[in-house]
């Protein structure tokens, strides 16, 4: 990525002024008109002075990004991005380099028509925390499950609005703990509440059917982002995501052929690996060479490890085998995951988990989707992973490590503790569960007793799939002093009230 020239700057039209953002415009634009950008900016993974700015394009073009510390982009550089073609559904990223540290930057976004070579788009602008070096405040908040159980964007409710309420919490960067998208979850026109009321969703043609082709991948990200609180949440925060089942289908693992008669692909390998290609298409992540389970050094006070808890999934069985050879991670990553929490320096360590680790989450009458199967002796099945994982760790003396995780479409506080568990050969630790973002709220669920989980505060709907008009749909926030290096957790609702929190204080 070259920067441009004085006058090509000028020429791009990229200097002095603030421009506004466009609106999605899926409609391909005519021949000889600008270049648009249809579906606004996003930026992610910011860590050690680099961020990915993503944006889509209406056509063929060069992206570029204009990057200052200043709203009015005095003092700013540009980046010459990539062209975007039809082979990435006309989406690209640019990885910034070399960033201020604990800095609020602005950028910008253009496409320059391939065509007609300076003839541009009109930018659409968005901004990114980087990440510190030195101790200072953090604040972060975290959620999954977007679009889920038949519930899209109904303007009439307010659309996604925690993403909105996520906005006004002003966080350095938004943890988002899988099921970014819907794949498997088609929307009707309407459903009918059990209060009389209408919920009507907007529709588009790849939310009317599961997805199978890449095209119908695509454009389950292309849906989320037609909601304008989402969009504009997605301007202003950098994401950290992770990818769970419904980015495919429902609960999926490597191998497994589909019962369901809705696919006329039935081999998840091979949805899986469209809706791959579309997730790093679409979702401000590394390039789709990079592992999904990576580490994001936060400054001093954080570590966020982001666990890939799907791609080498075991079946779906009774879970209760003790193979070591099988598992949620896989060898490689857990080897990753012990070393990397070794030899962190961070004052807290964050793990990611897409599935949680205390709840019992089944999958049909018989077999188990999570690393919990309700039996509350010693580990067994894929427990067995995170026994080693823990028993390690503790053994070498690793402290203030947090789990946060989403998937089960509730809220709730758990406490684990070698006291109350079958095992004894690990540090106290905490879970936090919070979810969902926009989608049918369920729970609670069981808890397994193999760790000694203890849940300490819930807060889940009376039915199965309550709508999200009716509330109990939630996130997290993660507030870090830099002084004292004290761990607040708060758990919130759609508008944003906190239902509980704790303060956790670092250990030695």
């Amino acid at each position: 990525m070259s920067s441009l020239s004085r006058r090509n700057l000028l020429r791009a039209g990229l200097a002095g002024g603030v421009a506004t953002a466009a609106l999605p415009a899926p409609a391909l634009a005519l021949g000889g008109a600008r270049p648009l950008i249809t579906h606004g900016v996003q930026s992610g993974d910011p860590a050690g002075g680099t961020a990915v700015v993503w944006s889509r394009a209406d056509r063929p073009g060069r992206l570029w990004v204009q990057t200052s510390r200043r709203p009015n982009f005095r003092g700013s550089r540009v980046i010459r991005g990539p062209i975007v073609t039809p082979e990435t559904d006309f989406t690209g990223k640019v990885r910034l380099r070399g960033l201020p540290a604990g800095e609020r930057l602005y950028y910008r976004v253009k496409v320059e028509s391939l065509d007609r070579p300076g003839l541009f788009s009109v930018p659409v602008t968005g901004e990114l925390t980087t990440a510190p070096t030195d101790r200072r405040d953090v604040r972060f908040v975290w959620t999954g499950d977007v679009a889920g159980q038949g519930w899209g964007i109904d303007p009439a409710f307010g659309g996604m609005r925690i993403f909105e309420s996520m906005r006004r919490r002003r966080p350095d960067f938004l943890l988002h703990s899988g099921d970014t998208v819907y794949a498997d979850g088609p929307l009707a026109e309407s459903v009918t509440l059990p209060d009389g009321r209408v919920w009507r969703n907007v529709l588009t043609d790849a939310k009317l059917k599961v997805a199978e082709t890449l095209d119908e991948f695509r454009g389950q990200y292309a849906y989320n982002l037609l909601d304008e609180h989402y969009r504009r949440f997605a301007a202003e925060v950098p994401q950290i995501n992770q990818w769970d089942d419904h980015e495919v289908t429902n609960n999926w693992y490597p191998g497994e052929i589909l019962a369901d008669d809705r696919y006329t692909e039935k081999r998840v390998d091979v949805l899986a690996a469209r809706a791959q290609r579309a997730y790093h298409e679409w979702v401000p992540v590394p390039g789709s060479t990079a592992p999904i389970h990576r580490k994001i050094s936060y400054g001093p006070l954080l570590d966020v490890f982001v666990l890939d808890m799907r791609t080498v999934k075991d079946a779906n069985d009774g879970n209760i085998y003790a193979d070591p050879a099988r598992g949620l991670l896989g060898a490689e990553q857990r080897r990753w995951l012990i070393d990397g929490l070794r030899r962190s320096r961070a004052t807290w360590k964050v793990i990611a988990n897409d599935l949680p680790i205390g709840l019992v989450v089944p999958d049909g009458a018989a077999a188990q989707e999570g690393v919990g199967q309700g039996d509350p002796g010693a580990p067994k099945g894929r427990e067995l992973e995170f026994a080693e994982v823990l028993r390690s760790i503790h053994r070498h003396g690793v402290q203030n490590v947090v789990f946060l995780t989403a998937d089960v479409h509730y809220t709730a506080a758990h406490h684990y503790d070698p006291s109350r568990a079958a095992v004894r050969d690990f540090t106290p630790f905490w879970e936090f569960v919070s979810g969902p973002a926009h989608a049918g709220a369920f729970g609670p669920n069981a808890l397994d007793a193999t760790f000694g989980p203890e849940a300490v505060f819930v807060h889940a709907p009376p039915a199965a799939n309550t709508s999200p008009a009716s509330g109990f749909q939630h996130f997290g926030e993660v507030r870090i002093d830099g002084g004292s290096g004290t761990f607040t957790v708060d758990l919130r609702d759609r508008d944003g009230v906190s239902l509980w929190s704790v303060v956790l204080r670092p250990g030695r």
